[in-house]
């Protein structure tokens, strides 16, 4: 089961409140504005500052 469309429509990134979009393989949601990267596990995003990483 994939993260549905209207939870991905309600998602901000907890740092600066942009959007967030999924990766292609399904494994990190990624924000728009200040490029942190947030996993996900099991279907679930995990939207915690301390557990995301930055893009390159």
């Amino acid at each position: 089961m994939a993260i549905s469309k209207e939870l991905l429509e309600i998602l901000a990134c907890p740092a600066c409140k942009k959007e967030v979009r999924l990766t292609e393989d399904g494994k990190w949601l990624v924000c728009s504005n200040c490029k942190l990267k947030y996993p996900v596990m099991d279907d679930v995003p995990v939207m915690l500052i301390d557990k995301a990483v930055s893009c390159p």
